[in-house]
Order: structure tokens, then sequence, then C-alpha cells
């Protein structure tokens, strides 16, 4: 089935204007046995209470099961349980959670449709993508700021990205180059399957619903069509000077060398995202000026130093090199760094009754997952900081598992000799490629 996919994966990267119209075969039981086989057990179960290792108990005719139905047409994806995760900002997030063998068929679904699209992104791409993360991001726009001629900024985000996707024109982008019409017409009944929040049914009108198997993929077609090959095919013909977009999932960075161009790209960006029915977050979008010069031009301006930007959690500002030259830098940022603390001080206070041994396996855990992501060139500072407010709170909430005091700091101090905390350390060197 690998090689099948690969294939269809070179065919795709090969030609620019080929059409796939015979993929529904594909769904087969040696698919959908890889796709169970890769799904993980510790995932919310849907609506039906139905678990991996239930459904794996009579895998074979389970599966023969589902097949039969897919391939007479008789498959319709079961109701999604909806439920609102909390953001950082106190807003909350839908989370779409499907039965278990509807994310086996989305699973399969989305290694089809990745193979035929996976070649046609843009490198600008880095959300979901193989091979691809946040860590590329930041290295990618740093490229473009510190290599190239940036001296703007333009920092966005899509307003409920994945909520407002509209399903015309998710069947429009997704069916340039997939003309199977089994393959469309499955596409189109996961994205009206009915949800169910508190006990109260809803049609789906619009939207993806973040937390399936397939969604990630759809935004991110969604978004190739929309805004990265309308910037570089398009966009980039108006410019005067040089321009370049980083995406990560709804969120993007575009770099331009001219002021003039950045406000043309604000005002064409608001009727590209209109014609697609979204609009950007007034709270997250802005332009700046920032780049090589942005320090000395605000200086003779009496503007002061140069504005920052957040961008997938980490604070950039224009710094320097030992040797004075121009650098990008990056902090985590303020609003994430207060995230983290109060997550792990949530953490202790649950936990804090566990025996000792296993909370300081897991507070390791939480800090080397920690370390992994914000350890990045020029962060150390704000690492060191996390790992003594993490010391700080572990102290005060081992003190309090009974009514007297479990340790002075000295007896504390003894105790981290027998579990030592795991050291801050910079994982990612962002002029690697």
């Amino acid at each position: 089935m690998e090689t099948k996919l690969q294939r269809i994966t070179e065919l795709s990267g090969k030609d620019a204007k080929i059409e796939f119209t015979s993929l529904y075969h594909l769904l087969n039981k040696e698919l959908l046995m890889q796709c169970h086989k890769e799904l993980d057990k510790r995932k919310a179960v849907g609506i039906d209470g139905v678990s991996k290792e239930m459904y794996g108990e009579n895998l074979n005719e389970n599966l023969d099961n589902l097949v039969q139905r897919l391939k007479n047409k008789s498959y319709k994806p079961q109701v999604s349980l909806r439920i609102q995760i909390p953001k950082d900002n106190g807003k909350t997030r839908p989370l779409g959670i499907a039965v278990y063998e509807d994310k086996l068929v989305q699973l399969a679904l989305k290694k089809i449709i990745e193979a035929v699209y996976e070649p046609r992104f843009l490198e600008c791409m880095h959300g979901f993508r193989p091979n691809k993360g946040c860590h590329t991001a930041l290295k990618a726009l740093n490229q473009s700021i510190e290599k190239e001629y940036t001296n703007w900024v333009f920092e966005a985000d899509v307003k409920e990205y994945f909520d407002h996707l509209n399903h015309e024109w998710i069947m429009k982008t997704v069916g340039v180059h997939i003309k199977d019409p089994n393959i469309l017409r499955l596409i189109k009944k996961f994205l009206k399957a009915r949800i169910m929040e508190e006990n109260v049914y809803y049609n789906t009108e619009e939207g993806a619903a973040q937390g399936s198997n397939l969604s990630p993929l759809i935004a991110n077609i969604y978004m190739h069509y929309m805004l990265t090959l309308w910037f570089y095919k398009v966009f980039k013909q108006k410019c005067r000077g040089y321009s370049s977009i980083t995406v990560y999932a709804d969120d993007f960075v575009g770099c331009f060398q001219y002021k003039g161009d950045a406000d043309l790209f604000n005002k064409l960006l608001k009727e590209r995202l209109e014609m697609f029915g979204l609009e950007l977050e007034p709270s997250k979008t802005r332009l700046i000026e920032f780049g090589k010069y942005a320090e000395a031009n605000r200086k003779k301006r009496n503007q002061g130093r140069p504005e920052t930007f957040d961008f997938l959690g980490f604070t950039h500002y224009c710094g320097k090199s030992r040797k004075g030259w121009f650098r990008v830098k990056r902090k985590t940022s303020k609003k994430k760094y207060r995230v983290k603390v109060a997550d792990f001080k949530n953490w202790i206070i649950r936990n804090r009754t566990l025996p000792l041994k296993i909370i300081m396996e897991r507070v390791n855990q939480k800090l080397r997952g920690h370390y992994q992501y914000y350890g990045i060139t020029d962060n150390i500072k704000m690492l060191r900081r996390f790992y003594n407010e993490t010391e700080n709170l572990l102290y005060k909430w081992l003190n309090r598992r009974s009514q007297r005091n479990s340790y002075n700091y000295e007896k504390f101090k003894m105790m981290l000799k027998y579990y030592p905390l795991e050291k801050p350390r910079i994982f990612v060197n962002i002029y690697d490629n």
C-alpha cells in the first residue's frame, strides 16, 4: 500500500496539471489495517464508547464489514462529540471527537489525499506536514528576515479559521487534482456529519472539525489555494521589492522590503479572505517596522526601539550578534510563559499526593517537553526562568501534602539530589538546516 501511495506522490510531483480519477479502491482492508495500528489507543472515545482495544477484539470481522459498506456506498459517518477546550485568551476552541471507526476511515482518506497534495504545497507552509513543524517555520522566517531585504513584518491570524472554512470552497480546492467522485462524496459526508454538544444535535454547515484526522489536511489545501499559491503566483508580481510569507496552520507572517507592498498586501488580503468566507483577527494582525535597519531608522525619527512580534509562542525582537551584526532573536512570549506556569501549578496541586518518585518522573517529562519546544537559539534565559518557577512551585506544594511542612528548604535540596530536575538546554539551533 505504501508503494501505491508513494507512486501517486511521485506522479503528482512531476505533473502540475495531473488529475486523479480513480482512488477510491485504495480504501481497502490493507490500508485500514495499517491505520488501525497507527491510531493512538489513548485518544478519547466517541459517542458510541468504542475504544481501539474494543474495536480490535473482532478486528478482521469489523474491517471486512467496513470495507463492504465502503464498497456499496452505504458507509455513513456517525455523530461526532464536540467539547470546548479553553484557549490562552480565555475563549474556547471546539474540538470534535469522532467514533473509532470514523477515525479509521478519516486517517485512510487523509493518507490518500495527502499523497496527491503534499507535493503540491509550497515550501512556505509548515503546519501539519511530514518533516515540517514549528521549528522549520521559525528557521524559514529567520532566513527571510536576516538574509533577505526585509524591513517590514506583517503578522496575521485568520479569525476562527477551522470553524469557518466554506464547504463549497473545500470541495472546489480538493477537486482541483482529485476527480474521483466517490472520494469527493466521502469527504462531503464527513464535512456534513452532525455533531452533538451537551446532548444537543447540530447540523454542520461550515468548518472542518478540529481534532479529526482529516481537518488539518483540508485546512492546508484551503490555505494553499486561498493564500500561498495566490501570494507567490499573483501578488508577488505586484511588489516593487522583496516579499515572502511563512505559514503555520492559520498563523502567518509576511516579510516585505517596502511598506507600500505591505500595505497593498493588507488591502488585497482582506479582499481575498472575504471571497473565501474568512476574515483576519484584528487583535492579532498588525504591520511593524522590523529588520536590519529598523533600529537606526526609528532612532532617526525618535520612535524608540523597534517593536516586537509574536509567532508560534515566541516573541521575536531585533538584536545583535557578539560581533555587532544584526540578528533576529526569540524568547518565550509572556502570554505562553504565563500559561505554561499556570498549567504546571494546576497540575502539581492536583497531583501532589502521588508518590514522590512518580511526581518527579512526571515533572521531568514536563520539563523535557518544554525544553524540546522552547529550547531554541537565544532562549536559554527563559528556560532557566521556567526551571526556577517549576522548582519553587514544587517546593511550595510538596510542603502542602499534609498539615505539617514536609520539607524545609535544606531537606528539599537534599531530595533533589536523589530526584534531580531536568536542567534547561537548547535543543534547536535556528541556524541548522
